[in-house]
């Protein structure tokens, strides 16, 4: 037993003696390996230059401004006051520097370890650099390099779709090596979706040094990718007429073409990307976080919005898909309907009713009980089904960082969020775009974009990237084309016919224009209206913030569209008084600056027929045969 005990002591000893034998000699070997090969050799990243941003027409978006950094040699010490003499060197060149900031970075980085310069001076711009170039570059504690800085020549005008660049932190450094090395990265709009390609690629020279850490030759060197620009659709003469056009309210505005490429994008108010560049203010950040018009938001994409009554047109949709016959059936609107035994009203927002209705005069005068009635006998999972399928509660894909989805609700939706059944009041509220619909302004033109033209594009910003071009993406989604044309119709009829509810605004006589425009309003509620309430008070009576968001989304020419325009007023009231003329006067634009060919002038005979206010029933074939869509005599 005393044997076995000895020979297992001795069995241990040697198992252990052979392990760390091992790992002394062999394992270890490739770790002192490396550590002796970097006393020997130093390897130095190159920056690369940051790509520019690009309008249609070649205006810088985002530039980079050329300067310089300044450098602390390593090691200086604190107590024999080398570190506060270097410190109050540079101040003698550049007295508005904190050196107190400065001291601060440098304890920091500072360590026995550490043989490399130390960054104290992230830039100073070229012209103030070089009046000091030839006397700082003679001082050995200091460290002169050329650096590069964000620049946004048009500011505010196009911030929530350039975005703009700031300071890395640890978790961003730790994803990506170039902004870890850089320590700059992209952080909204553009600048952020397209960072990867914007940044380039790290170059290195690999040089031999002494024990001192001095070069002594160079091994090796890779250049850096450099310069890899992007160009976008956006046309900024546009997009600075929008933005001044719609002096300081609270909107959004989307130019968009049928296949997809954004012209303009304005979320307004906006703010000064270049505040973020060099890392904001706490003054500044208090300052955009207490505007109550929210300009640090993206409404584009990272805002819902209730959208009223230009959803219809999606539930008329929904109802063609339903069943036979559904959608080519009258209602009749006496102002209200009621569901089952309940006294509850649900309210046209014309309280005397509309009478008979058919689908292309529920759109041109935004008939409430219409859908009331087609979403009771289609259900809300339908609705939902074919408004998702055309772009409504889903993704647009657009090249923006973190679009939101919004909400196109269902039966299982509010189970899954409130764990509650769903009732008939909630599908026919849902179905004039109320209650738990909430999406986002790009998602409206996206499927404007559909309604004109039968495709659903995805919205695109990039139009080359790093030279080459970006192609635009559609897919064709079949629907009834009888239905299809009257919808179109509709639309028209809005802008054209007297009873249209964006009549006033956009008719063809009130524009200007050789050209019919297609549109649809929408008036969002943000506060429900109590049932004892017989007479609802106006909008411009109420206060700003009960006053409902005024919708408005376009296509034009109708016969031929080339444009979609969607329009959102927040707490704007009616969507044809407040956003209609807004829509309108870009349409102007357009026609002016040569992006709409030159239609020729309508004869007198068929602009008078065209805002006249005869019935549909005596001139049917007029007004079908001069939109160039299918002839239907309306009852």
């Amino acid at each position: 037993m005393r044997l076995k005990i000895i020979l297992l002591i001795f069995a241990l000893f040697w198992g252990v003696l052979i392990v760390r034998l091992y790992h002394i000699s062999i394992k270890s070997n490739f770790y002192y390996e490396k550590l002796a090969k970097e006393n020997v050799e130093r390897k130095s990243y190159l920056k690369p230059v940051r790509g520019e941003i690009l309008d249609a027409k070649g205006n810088y978006l985002a530039v980079n401004r050329i300067g310089f950094s300044l450098s602390l040699a390593p090691h200086l010490s604190i107590k024999k006051g080398q570190l506060k003499q270097a410190i109050e060197t540079l101040r003698e060149y550049f007295p508005d520097i904190n050196a107190t900031v400065m001291e601060r970075v440098y304890r920091r980085y500072s360590s026995p370890y550490n043989h490399r310069f130390i960054k104290v001076i992230e830039f100073v711009p070229y012209d103030q650099m070089m009046r000091y170039y030839a006397q700082l570059s003679m001082l050995p504690m200091v460290k002169i390099e050329a650096e590069t800085k964000r620049y946004y020549p048009y500011g505010r005008y196009a911030a929530h779709v350039v975005g703009y660049v700031g300071r890395s932190n640890r978790k961003e450094n730790a994803a990506d090596p170039v902004t870890a090395k850089v320590g700059r990265t992209g952080k909204s709009g553009l600048e952020l979706y397209y960072n990867r390609l914007l940044e380039g690629e790290l170059g290195y020279v690999i040089s031999k040094v002494d024990a001192r850490n001095r070069e002594l030759s160079v091994l090796d060197r890779k250049e850096p990718i450099s310069n890899r620009s992007l160009k976008i659709h956006l046309d900024m003469d546009l997009q600075k007429y929008i933005y001044d056009l719609l002096e300081n309210k609270p909107a959004v505005v989307i130019v968009m073409r049928p296949s997809g490429e954004v012209l303009a994008a304005v979320s307004n108010p906006s703010f000064d990307p270049n505040l973020f560049v060099g890392g904001i203010s706490v003054k500044d950040w208090k300052a955009l976080q207490n505007n109550l018009g929210h300009p640090f938001t993206n409404k584009l994409i990272n805002a819902v919005y209730p959208p009223g009554s230009v959803i219809k047109m999606g539930v008329a949709l929904a109802a063609s898909r339903a069943g036979k016959g559904i959608l080519d059936e009258h209602e009749y609107c006496k102002g209200y309907i009621t569901i089952d035994k309940s006294k509850h009203k649900f309210r046209c927002w014309s309280k005397w009713g509309h009478g008979d209705v058919d689908l292309r005069k529920s759109i041109r005068e935004s008939c409430d009980v219409y859908y009331y009635d087609k979403s009771l006998k289609i259900g809300i999972d339908k609705i939902a089904k074919t408004l998702r399928q055309i772009g409504l509660g889903v993704k647009t894909g657009i090249d923006l960082p973190r679009e939101y989805r919004g909400i196109i609700p269902d039966k299982a939706w509010k189970r899954k969020r409130y764990h509650q059944p769903w009732y008939k009041g909630e599908t026919v509220i849902a179905a004039i775009g109320q209650g738990y619909d909430n999406i986002t302004p790009m998602q409206i033109a996206r499927y404007t974009a559909f309604l004109a033209t039968g495709k659903l594009p995805t919205p695109i910003l990039a139009a080359e990237i790093n030279g080459k071009k970006v192609k635009p993406r559609r897919i064709k989604i079949p629907f009834n084309p009888y239905h299809m044309s009257l919808i179109r119709q509709g639309m028209i009829d809005v802008c054209n016919d007297r009873r249209g509810t964006a009549y006033k605004t956009m008719n063809q006589k009130k524009t200007g224009l050789p050209f019919l425009i297609a549109a649809k309003t929408g008036t969002a509620q943000v506060v429900s209206i109590p049932q004892d309430v017989k007479k609802r008070v106006k909008e411009e009576d109420l206060a700003y913030f009960k006053k409902s968001h005024a919708w408005i989304t376009t296509y034009a020419p109708a016969k031929k569209p080339e444009y979609i325009i969607t329009v959102l007023v927040e707490h704007g009231g009616h969507g044809g008084s407040a956003a209609g003329p807004i829509a309108a006067q870009i349409y102007r634009w357009l026609y002016l600056h040569g992006y709409i060919r030159a239609y020729p002038p309508p004869k007198p005979s068929e602009e008078q027929n065209a805002t006249s206010d005869k019935t549909q029933e005596e001139t049917p074939a007029l007004r079908m045969d001069q939109t160039g869509l299918a002839k239907q005599k309306v009852p």
